[in-house]
């Protein structure tokens, strides 16, 4: 969520530096190289005495096991590390664990940041392993004291928590599908890990590249798997401000807590029943006068804008919870045509993605993935474990502690499928989410076009 660094990602993608291909074509500032320039411009004297940079992911290790292996996880989807420069690596049975030569010095040179390639890496990594690497003799005694285990219980190289839950969900294959051993089957799927915000993960055997979309990634997921990697910068996170910032938000909190229930329940039964009075041929169509671009936290992908904001088309001076409700299953149908776009664009370059996987607090909310379903013409695959982060960091403890020979094998055995929602076969359900789909691309158009006039007026004051 924090994008105070969007100067500094414009500054580093106008050098054009080879390393931004592997990145989508351009930097985020979600990511690494200028979150630090920012540190360096902004707080110099943190900046002088900081003895190493990690992610959360790769401290947690380094704090549990004091091993200051990096994951290629975290490295390649944050760092710029090239992980494919390593594709005569050591075999996983082996120490799965590789000296650093992915790192592009002269990137970080270029960019203003060459005292991080100082000492070797030091800073920032010198040994990258693979997800699931036992680090160091396991738990030490302070980090096993602290955390009420055993002394060298084993500790897994990392992965992003969002990796995690892809890790925790992809090989949920149902008993009617074909289980073959051809691994071939999971590249055929994207995992949407859904929570404050949503990442949109797909494998491939080979590099493809997908424009203002993140990867490929050599084996930051999966091993010996390419990764692409799509996201919105907002989802939960949104859907909690659009209603939390509604006049009736306070009201709409208290019945549902007097209820046991979220207020998401409580706005999906409001839906129900405005349906049930309309007459409606069916919900979606409640929001044939509301539109809403997502965007409020910038476009993460595939427009790749972190300048883009969000836009509501429809507003009334009504203050009621039904408006609310309308408001919200906007801006839910709003998010899915994001994801869509995502899925599109990689299937334009390469991709064959059929089949969505979904897990995360969003994933709970039925109505949430039937919209995905319907607007994206997928079946969405909900997993039995509903907490797949989690899952997916006990499958990297389980390699680490050599239960299973890989990371395949161990996800082939604890993923497990338990819901499968399918899209909608009314033809009138398509044609109209096609025609929100128009008015959402013309959204961001409109909004372009809006930012160069204000552009031009703003370069003729100046002149």
């Amino acid at each position: 969520m924090d994008h105070r660094a969007v100067e500094q990602a414009e500054k580093i993608n106008s050098l054009s530096s080879p390393v931004l291909q592997y990145c989508g074509g351009s930097l985020s500032p979600e990511m690494q190289a200028p979150k630090l320039l920012w540190v360096k411009e902004n707080l110099k004297e943190s900046w002088s005495v900081a003895f190493r940079w990690m992610d959360l992911s790769d401290w947690l290790a380094y704090r549990a096991t004091g091993d200051d292996t990096r994951s290629l996880c975290t490295t390649v989807c944050k760092w710029t590390y090239i992980g494919h420069s390593h594709m005569q690596y050591a075999n996983e049975k082996d120490s799965g664990s590789m000296e650093v030569s992915g790192w592009d010095d002269d990137f970080w040179e270029e960019i203003g940041l060459g005292d991080v390639v100082e000492g070797n890496h030091a800073k920032i990594g010198r040994t990258v392993a693979f997800p699931g690497h036992p680090l160091g003799t396991g738990l030490t005694p302070v980090a096993a004291n602290e955390l009420g285990l055993l002394t060298g219980t084993p500790v897994g190289t990392s992965l992003i928590d969002a990796h995690a839950g892809g890790v925790g969900v992809m090989d949920c294959f149902s008993k009617a599908e074909s289980k073959s051993a051809d691994k071939k089957d999971i590249c055929n799927r994207m995992v949407l890990v859904c929570g404050t915000s949503t990442c949109h993960m797909a494998v491939s055997k080979d590099e493809l590249f997908v424009p203002g979309v993140w990867g490929p990634f050599w084996s930051a997921m999966i091993p010996e798997y390419w990764l692409t990697e799509g996201g919105q910068s907002a989802t939960g996170a949104l859907l909690d401000h659009i209603i939390e910032n509604h006049a009736c938000a306070p009201l709409l909190a208290n019945r549902a807590a007097s209820q046991g229930k979220s207020v998401y329940d409580l706005l999906n039964a409001i839906l129900e029943a405005i349906a049930l009075e309309a007459k409606v041929p069916f919900l979606a169509a409640l929001t044939e006068e509301i539109h809403v671009l997502p965007d409020f936290h910038g476009n993460r992908s595939p427009f790749a804008d972190a300048k883009s904001r969000g836009m509501v088309c429809g507003l009334t001076l009504d203050k009621s919870e039904r408006q609310l409700a309308l408001l919200y299953f906007a801006t839910v149908q709003g998010i899915a045509y994001g994801t869509r776009h995502i899925v599109e664009q990689c299937n334009s370059h390469g991709h064959e993605i059929n089949t969505l996987l979904a897990c995360g607090g969003l994933a709970k909310n039925l109505l949430y993935i039937q919209e995905h379903a319907n607007i994206i013409g997928c079946p969405v695959v909900l997993p039995r474990e509903n907490e797949s982060v989690l899952l997916g960091s006990a499958i990297l403890g389980a390699v680490a502690a050599r239960r299973y020979s890989s990371l395949r094998d161990a996800m082939s055995v604890l993923n497990a499928v338990g819901q499968t929602i399918n899209p909608s076969q009314d033809p009138r359900v398509k044609k109209y989410h096609d025609a929100k789909y128009h008015i959402f691309h013309s959204l961001y158009e409109q909004q372009l076009s809006y930012r160069s006039v204000i552009a031009e007026a703003m370069q003729q004051q100046h002149q």
